[in-house]
């Protein structure tokens, strides 16, 4: 053998035995179809396999033997441009059953119900992100406000004549580019957060079954299409979340499930193997699945630029069936120890956060302190308590006052994340402002103190699209937003109004920089169940204050005196919910108000009124004969 060659092979061979130890990010190298100058390999791991064919569409679909080495490996060269093909994997198992199977890393797939994988050159699209690359972070101490869409039913294209149930009438990627980019500018997000963009079968499953780990699907467009939304959405100062499941995947017997006949991916105990949701759990003992779910994840960080990633369902990875009377699940503790440890090596600002309703502990602590590596987690308590609260009629609020303020009392044991996400406005829950007690006009009322509340609460923000238009009709996958809600008054004022709070949002440090610092919030009034009024102070560690006051009573609060601010200090109000041009009783209040000599201010507090005050200490008087800032001139 040639010695350059011989050294390429024995570096291909250390990456393989790498992959099989589960120490590999960048299985998506080894595996899949690759075209080259002059051809296409494809390799795919399947050693349990008694043969393998390749069936392509370039070669009429005609069976091409595959070779296996001693690692179970299966390979093909083809010459050729094949860029384009259709293609899939003749399995036969050791039982001598065969099937036809896609490519696991199958970099591109059908539309469905067709199952071929695509041979397809990831390289070549012009990225334009440079700037955002240079300066992205995890965001701990900068505004993070998430917009989660799903990619289908956001908008819709008009049903096409060989498609009049509208059943393929999507956006695509590019669309998606031109339109979703400048609405996420013009309403103050600073995040994009998608739903599961992996190939999968079925539409209702939202994307959360998956079969193709390393393909976008293609009913929104190509791989490139893709790029460009994500590159688009940098160049707009926008960044990019995926959402990603790792724990169990379709059983759709032409993908992952029982790939060369053993259990490959999965447990080979069968009562071990299958979820309550009827999918298989991938097997985390299994180094190769190990490095297979780590590639996946390193795959839409470096090939499509991706700033982060959620991980669905983390409850179910750290006790078995998300259960802790089952106990603790050692594989998948050590698979999102040994998974984000190692993203966090390769993507030092990549952003990993654990849809998480456990209480299993140190999810947010990094890795080498003995936590899970996480960087954010949802804070699913503090969603289901405010929700709850609201949903109380209003005489009954006051029994309930502690479910607003519980959520300080265990805050700062992780970095939570509050989220009103798809999973609250489906299957029957209703949607967010439904959930609320009272008629329409209380509602509305109460829903924009409620935003405002989670926008001041300590912790990044996250709401799923249709929130923001208060949609009353709960969210269908197969169907586009009610946009047209946008021309009623309510629906329009509370989409502008949730507009300029997310603009105030990311203006004020006080209400991001020290989400995660105990100093950063302080309670102004936090047992008023009487009044069911509630009210903190939010700090930035500097020199930026701000209080926030709700009523989330019916009633009138006349000469309601806010305490505990500093004395003399001038309160600016930033934002009043019950404004006129917020569509509010137009109750008129001060535009700045002035503490006492004993850091009190006298406020009129609407019903379900919620408001924003700066607060800035008085200047203290200089004598004049003393320079205000003295210099140490002494040598």
């Amino acid at each position: 053998m040639v010695p350059g060659k011989a050294a390429t092979a024995m570096k291909e061979e250390e990456k393989l035995l790498d992959y099989l130890r589960g120490g590999s990010l960048r299985g998506w190298e080894i595996f899949g179809a690759h075209p080259e100058l002059n051809g296409t390999s494809f390799a795919v791991y399947a050693p349990a396999a008694a043969a393998v064919s390749l069936i392509c569409s370039a070669h009429n679909w005609q069976p091409l033997p595959m070779e296996r080495d001693q690692y179970g490996v299966w390979r093909l060269y083809l010459e050729g441009n094949l860029e384009g093909a259709m293609y899939k994997y003749r399995v036969t198992t050791a039982a001598g059953e065969i099937h036809d199977r896609m490519d696991p890393y199958a970099f591109c797939c059908e539309r469905r119900p067709n199952t071929a994988s695509i041979v397809t050159r990831l390289e070549g699209y012009q990225w334009g992100d440079e700037a955002w690359l240079s300066r992205r972070s995890r965001c701990h101490d900068r505004p993070m406000n998430i917009y989660e869409v799903h990619a289908g039913s956001w908008r819709r294209n008009p049903p096409a004549a060989d498609d009049p149930k509208g059943e393929n009438n999507f956006y695509s990627y590019h669309q998606l580019a031109e339109e979703l980019v400048p609405y996420l500018q013009e309403m103050g997000y600073t995040h994009l957060e998608l739903m599961p963009l992996m190939e999968h079968p079925l539409d209702a499953s939202w994307g959360y079954q998956v079969t193709g780990y390393f393909a976008p699907t293609s009913r929104y467009g190509s791989p490139k299409g893709l790029m460009e939304l994500v590159d688009r959405c940098h160049q707009a100062g926008i960044g990019v979340l995926l959402d990603f499941v790792p724990l169990h995947f379709v059983r759709d017997f032409y993908a992952l499930h029982l790939y060369d006949g053993s259990c490959l991916y999965e447990p080979d105990r069968e009562e071990e193997r299958y979820t309550q949701w009827g999918t298989a759990l991938f097997d985390f003992t299994k180094p190769h699945v190990l490095s297979f779910v780590k590639s996946a994840l390193d795959f839409w960080l470096s090939v499509y630029h991706f700033d982060g990633i959620r991980y669905d369902a983390v409850a179910n990875l750290v006790y078995r069936d998300g259960n802790t009377d089952r106990g603790v699940n050692e594989p998948g503790v050590w698979f999102l120890k040994n998974a984000n440890f190692a993203l966090h090596q390769a993507h030092c600002c990549a952003i990993l956060i654990a849809e998480d309703s456990s209480t299993y502990p140190k999810v947010t602590a990094p890795v080498e302190y003995g936590g899970l590596g996480f960087d954010y987690k949802w804070a699913m308590g503090w969603m289901h308590d405010t929700l709850d609260y609201l949903a109380l009629p209003f005489e009954y609020r006051s029994d309930s006052h502690n479910k607003l303020t519980f959520a300080m009392s265990y805050f700062h044991s992780e970095n939570f994340l509050l989220p009103f996400s798809h999973d609250e406005v489906v299957h029957g829950k209703r949607t967010i402002i439904d959930k609320i007690w009272g008629i329409f006009e209380e509602k509305f009322a109460q829903l924009k103190s409620l935003y405002l509340f989670m926008f001041t609460h300590p912790g990044k923000k996250l709401n799923f699209m249709g929130n923001d238009l208060g949609e009353f009709k709960e969210w269908d996958e197969s169907k586009a937003l009610g946009w047209n809600l946008l021309q009623y008054p309510a629906h329009d004022c509370f989409h502008r109004y949730l507009r300029q709070l997310h603009h105030l949002y990311c203006r004020e440090p006080a209400l991001w920089k020290a989400d995660y610092h105990p100093q950063g919030f302080r309670w102004l009034d936090v047992d008023n169940r009487s009044q069911s009024v509630f009210a903190y102070e939010r700090w930035d560690l500097a020199d930026s204050h701000l209080a926030a006051v709700f009523n989330f009573s019916e009633h009138l609060w006349e000469g309601y005196m806010l305490r505990g601010l500093p004395p003399l200090a001038v309160c600016t109000v930033l934002l009043n919910t019950d404004a006129l041009e917020l569509g509010g009783s137009g109750r008129e209040i001060p535009a700045v108000l002035q503490a006492d000599d004993h850091g009190q201010v006298k406020l009129d507090l609407a019903p379900f009124a919620g408001m924003l005050l700066r607060v800035e200490e008085p200047e203290a008087d200089q004598p004049e004969d003393e320079p205000q800032h003295p210099q140490n001139t002494s040598l």
